[in-house]
């Protein structure tokens, strides 16, 4: 029955997308044109049955027939009713009924992209129900700053940066990372971008040709795979112990054109990088003439243990690293900002690449942040948040305490915005997570980050994300839930 079609095409079209009533019900009839569901010359129902059966108002069902009829896809005989048109596209409908396969449409490259290592999959989220919390971010005097940036903006800062970005904020990164991470490093060194993967993107495309090797960890940082699968590179995994990325003897028979590493606090396994495996992989570097991508994503957020130094910090000659840095987990992700330190001798080309290939912008807000840091706003906003996620992050390893043993211990407990749970090799980290999820528990397998290994089990679980008072509530949820599942794959491993 028509009416039940458009009925059931108009509730997809609607939790898809937010299409007004009348627009939702012309893409269903348009749809079941065009896919031979409606033949031409065939009658419509009249608008007054069709009011009847969508439970529609009559205006609805008139401006979609009466749009249908402009474009072609409707005729009215007088006397007689509304009919489809019979000049409705037969190749429109033929293309409907038998799309090409994804493989057809995609490059090898766009296949691998779309279906390896997804951010909707993988990216840590809370694993209780709600939405990301900002609430420590000063959003008002945020708001005043831009607000004074965008009065008082010159024509200059409406346009393209050539410069690396606007040279206040530049300063302002360079002396935070001189004191914080103890990066040496000149002001012309840094370079302004939207954000870690622009980063990785620039790197890849001027350090390396498409076919060469990127040594990358394993597990590995989803948004890393992705840049250099974009760029054409042959990714080499590493695996990850507990000190970090560890290179084998047979790894040195491929050699990386880069390395990237996480070393403060390896995503996702939390592990610090020991100070004998940084100096080795600085000699190999240097040995092998190869660039290390340092991706310092989270180090303002150490909640125990002494600071660990950054590579950029031993790098002696200062000219093999490069140091990658964002704003997003200390203001808020939609900001779109980050950094990178660049040896003097490529800082000239990445700033030419840089502007040829993403015409960089956003100076006004570019200005907003250098005066919210030189004010000490950053500083101030930094402290809270460290003493927000400090008690959010205690109050989940509180909650787990419960379910941890012999079977579960936790992994990178002491930095970052989430922690890992580490399983037996024989516990199905996928579908435990899976099973978490229809309790509306969201966690990542572990096993889902890794390139090539197959020993790594269990789960990525994010507090950042996760309000206080709704970790508290759900933490005993999430380690009751846990303990029934770990119990459950016991006795399915002992029969």
């Amino acid at each position: 029955m028509l009416s039940e079609l458009l009925l059931t095409e108009m509730q997809r079209l609607g939790a898809q997308t937010r299409l007004p009533l009348h627009r939702q019900l012309y893409e269903a009839l348009r749809r079941a044109m065009l896919d031979g569901k409606l033949a031409a010359d065939e009658r419509l129902p009249s608008s007054r049955d069709l009011v009847h059966d969508l439970q529609l108002s009559r205006n609805t069902v008139v401006a979609a027939l009466n749009q249908l009829a402009v474009e072609g896809y409707l005729v009215c005989r007088v006397g007689s009713g509304t009919f489809v048109s019979p000049n409705v596209p037969q190749r429109a409908r033929a293309a409907t009924r038998a799309p090409h396969p994804a493989s057809d449409r995609l490059s090898q490259r766009g296949q691998a992209l779309s279906t390896r290592f997804c951010a909707s999959e993988l990216e840590v989220q809370p694993f209780t129900p709600g939405i990301a919390d900002f609430s420590a971010f000063p959003l008002a005097l945020w708001q005043r700053l831009q607000n004074k940036h965008w009065r008082m903006t010159y024509p200059d800062m409406l346009d393209y940066s050539s410069a690396g970005g606007y040279a206040p904020l530049r300063r302002a990164v360079a002396d935070y990372l001189r004191v914080s991470r103890s990066v040496p490093l000149e002001v012309d060194q840094v370079l302004i971008t939207s954000g870690t993967q622009e980063s990785l993107g620039l790197c890849a495309q001027l350090l390396a040709d498409p076919g060469h090797t990127v040594w990358l960890e394993d597990p590995a940082y989803w948004g890393a795979a992705k840049a250099f699968t974009a760029t054409g590179l042959a990714i080499h995994p590493i695996p990850v112990d507990e000190h970090g990325m560890a290179p084998r003897a047979k790894d040195h028979d491929i050699p990386a054109r880069l390395i990237y590493v996480t070393p403060s606090h390896q995503y996702p396994t939390g592990a610090v990088m020991s100070l004998e495996r940084r100096h080795q992989l600085l000699l190999l570097a240097r040995q092998h003439r190869a660039w290390i991508l340092e991706d310092d994503y989270d180090s303002e957020f150490r909640f125990s243990g002494p600071p660990v130094a950054s590579l950029a910090g031993l790098d002696d000659s200062c000219d093999r690293v490069l140091y990658l840095g964002s704003f997003s987990k200390v203001l808020y992700p939609g900001l779109k900002l980050g950094y990178m330190v660049v040896p003097k001798g490529l800082i000239a080309a990445f700033k030419r690449v840089h502007y040829d290939l993403n015409r960089p912008g956003q100076i006004p807000v570019q200005a907003a942040l250098a005066e919210f840091i030189e004010m000490g706003h950053f500083a101030s906003s930094l402290r809270k948040s460290r003493q927000s996620y400090a008690q959010r992050r205690q109050a989940l390893l509180t909650a787990l305490q419960p379910c941890l043993g012999e079977r579960a211990h936790i992994s990178g407990a002491e930095q970052g915005l989430h922690l890992c749970l580490r399983l037996p090799d024989t516990v199905d980290d996928v579908a435990l997570a899976a099973q978490l999820a229809r309790q509306q528990l969201t966690v990542r397998p572990l096993s889902a980050y890794c390139l090539k290994r197959r020993d790594l089990r269990g789960l990525v679980i994010g507090y950042g994300y996760a309000p206080l008072a709704e970790i508290e509530r759900f933490g005993p949820v999430l380690a009751k839930a846990l303990a029934s599942e770990l119990a459950g794959f016991a006795r399915g491993a002992a029969a």
